[in-house]
């Protein structure tokens, strides 16, 4: 490939000859595309949020939506539950042992 030039070499910065050193083509990545899907039209971003690895739409039930708002309802609860015990032991604290 001595002789190979790129269609996009004039796009590229001083000292970039268009080689791919790395692949960053991860898996978990947000513009992961499995082997075969990438033959994507360059420019036209990632995939949409909420599709598989197969390019299909993934639309939650009724049951896990329920789920899901249970459990960050669970969680923020926790934090403010924490918050509030902290917020009582300091008042306990300088009325008891500071203030004294």
């Amino acid at each position: 490939m001595a002789g190979h030039k790129s269609a996009g070499k004039a796009n590229l910065p001083a000292g970039d000859d268009g080689r791919t050193i790395v692949n960053m083509n991860v898996e978990g990545m947000p513009w992961y595309a499995p082997e075969g899907l990438d033959n994507r039209e360059p420019g036209t971003g990632n995939r949409e949020q909420g599709t598989r690895g197969d390019g299909r739409r993934h639309e939650l039930t009724r049951e896990e939506t329920r789920f899901f708002t249970w459990g960050a309802l669970k969680a923020a609860l926790l934090v403010v539950g924490a918050m509030c015990l902290g917020i009582v032991l300091f008042v306990l604290f300088c009325q008891f042992v500071w203030f004294r």
